[in-house]
């Protein structure tokens, strides 16, 4: 299915799109056993084309969804979605449970994850739907869209298998999953075109973090999409040493940010030309920031 490895674990799973022309719908469950640290008991994610769109903790208990799919439906309806993903906390939780019984688990930290959507291509005919648990790290069990069966990769999972077949919940996920789960895909990609499409131009900024560091900041912010291209050049060649490249971070207005750190003596920057190169879709070419000679000169 995914490209995750033998573990499913959502934090770190990262999802490959077969092309740029697939689009996908993706949703994360995990529950944890009660008294885990600054971990709420069940969480929920939501993912369009990799982006989240929603999420749900049941520390606040509360569907939070962004801007562009509040446009979908009213806000009665979503609060209608806030009450069945409460259900669904307490329908997952107790699977945790049950799944704990089947290991002969009655104390401990344990953790029971599920990953489950679609993918469609732009030709509208090709999709592809998956559903998967997984138990302390494991793949636990998952559903074969292929045969409508669950397939229980654990023989702890072979119980669980045979109850959820009997109450028939392979074939109304199955039906989920090559039915509704794309009409959803379908739906939320048209409301979403207009904020996963733009385009906004990144602010950049160059500045020392100390007077007296030695250290040189390029700050790239406020960009959209998130693929962002930042570098530093002495005398127009690249450089690679002593350069730190920090993740692209999330703005709360659903824009990134994203800054490199140069470690340069000062003597260094007045003999020579260091620049700061940033490429961005939004850009027609690239953005170039100079570090300016001479002390105190620097954009703080």
């Amino acid at each position: 299915m995914k490209d995750c490895g033998a573990k499913l674990l959502f934090i770190t799973c990262v999802v490959h799109l077969s092309s740029s022309d697939t689009h996908s719908l993706q949703y994360l469950y995990t529950a944890v056993t009660p008294g885990l640290t600054h971990f709420p008991e069940f969480v929920a994610l939501g993912l369009l084309d990799g982006e989240q769109f929603m999420s749900y903790r049941s520390s606040n208990r509360f569907l939070i969804i962004n801007d562009w799919i509040k446009k979908i439906k009213s806000e009665k309806y979503w609060q209608s979605e806030t009450q069945d993903m409460q259900g669904n906390q307490h329908t997952f939780n107790k699977t945790l449970k049950t799944v704990m019984k089947e290991f002969n688990h009655s104390e401990g930290d344990h953790t029971l994850q599920r990953m489950f959507g679609c993918e469609c291509d732009d030709d509208d005919v090709t999709t592809r739907g998956y559903d998967q648990y997984g138990y302390d790290g494991e793949d636990f069990i998952s559903l074969n869209l292929t045969t409508g069966t669950w397939t229980a990769v654990k023989p702890q999972a072979v119980t669980i298998k045979h109850t959820w077949e009997s109450k028939g919940s392979n074939k109304h996920w199955k039906n989920f999953l090559e039915r509704n789960c794309i009409h959803q895909l379908k739906k939320y990609t048209s409301y979403s075109r207009d904020t996963l499409d733009r385009k906004v131009v990144p602010e950049v900024s160059v500045f020392q973090k100390h007077l007296s560091s030695p250290e040189v900041v390029c700050h790239a912010t406020g960009f959209f999409p998130k693929p962002l291209n930042i570098t530093w050049q002495k005398d127009g060649e690249d450089v690679h040493e002593d350069v730190e490249l920090r993740e692209t971070l999330p703005n709360q207005d659903g824009s990134f940010q994203k800054r490199i750190i140069l470690k340069v003596p000062a003597e260094e920057l007045q003999k020579h030309t260091y620049t700061c190169v940033v490429q961005h879709s939004s850009l027609e070419k690239e953005l170039v920031r100079e570090v300016p000679k001479g002390p105190n000169k620097l954009e703080l």
